[in-house]
């Protein structure tokens, strides 16, 4: 990679943060604006990375902070709040101002199952939002790369380990939405498909998903979890009535670990008919990556119930043989 300088929106975050590191591996002055400076203190640590004080809801800022880098890569996204704002009218702003600039390539992260008719507010923002910016791409000739990620996964993810302190803290886990699929896929090969595709002119103009190599139900990935704890836990599967009630109560909870939103998405597979996209290379898949968790999660006592779930199909595994 040149000596590009790259702005990433919504970069002190879980993805953003593999990105940039992956950018300055690769040799990249990397800029990351931030309202809460000690949250992205992590990131300090490279080389050439500068993590900035900054609002990036002000216009002004904005059009400053773009003005001054080579590469723009926008990865803000919300699973709850005002989407429109979020998913529509930010990205519609981002890519007006990078084509203003001339900006040399634009990274717009969307997700799998983004249609503006979709099923849940979440998804049909991100249909709007890329809509919105290929529009301008099409009116300025600006070159754009759009990625759609399934559930993205890693050591600090806020999905897999949301599961993991549940099933640490409860011995029954009532499951909404059991049989949702989902095609997770590493923070680390986003984030290399990410650095790579700045560099290569032939992604320019073309909508990427980046999945993982094999489908999951949710009951699975759950299942996973628990054989990762080491512990005897039982997972009650929720009907749909139920989901939504569940759904209904979390979203009054702090956090909100699922909304009723949440469960609309849900309805249609978190997959892709395509593969990830060979030009990055192949994608891990989650129970090697995972092993490095392993020893964080509670020691070597875990490795036998791992090796037990990735040998047997997960319905099969038995949990009567984890020690709480």
């Amino acid at each position: 990679m040149t000596m590009k300088k790259i702005l990433i929106l919504g970069g002190s975050g879980f993805i953003g943060s593999a990105v940039a590191e992956a950018l300055t591996k690769r040799g990249a002055f990397v800029t990351i604006p931030t309202r809460d400076r000690e949250r992205a203190k992590h990131l300090l640590l490279l080389p050439t990375c500068d993590v900035v004080s900054a609002r990036v809801s002000d216009p002004d800022t904005l059009d400053a902070l773009i003005g001054a880098h080579d590469v723009v890569i926008n990865l803000v996204g919300i699973l709850h709040g005002d989407f429109d704002a979020t998913h529509v009218a930010f990205p519609k702003l981002v890519a007006k101002i990078c084509a203003r600039h001339r900006i040399d390539r634009l990274i717009h992260m969307s997700a799998i199952g983004a249609d503006t008719n979709g099923p849940s507010q979440y998804l049909r923002s991100r249909g709007r939002g890329e809509r919105a910016v290929l529009e301008v791409a099409a009116k300025s000739g600006l070159p754009m790369t759009i990625f759609r990620p399934s559930v993205v996964y890693g050591a600090n993810d806020q999905f897999l380990n949301m599961f993991l302190r549940l099933v640490n803290l409860f011995p029954v886990i009532p499951l909404g939405s059991p049989h949702a699929t989902f095609q997770v896929i590493w923070v680390e090969d986003v984030a290399r498909a990410i650095a790579m595709a700045i560099d290569m002119p032939q992604t320019a103009g073309k909508t990427y998903p980046l999945v993982g190599p094999k489908v999951y139900t949710l009951r699975e990935l759950v299942e996973f979890v628990i054989a990762l704890s080491g512990k005897r836990r039982a997972i009650i599967g929720l009907g749909p009535l139920f989901t939504k009630l569940q759904a209904m109560t979390f979203e009054h909870l702090p956090g909100k670990l699922m909304t009723r939103d949440n469960v609309a998405s849900m309805s249609i597979p978190n997959t892709s008919p395509e593969p990830f996209p060979a030009i990055f290379g192949a994608p891990a898949d989650m129970e090697s990556t995972v092993r490095s968790y392993l020893q964080s999660a509670g020691g070597r006592a875990r490795y036998p119930y791992f090796r037990e779930w990735v040998a047997a199909p997960p319905s099969k595994i038995d949990t009567a043989k984890r020690t709480a």
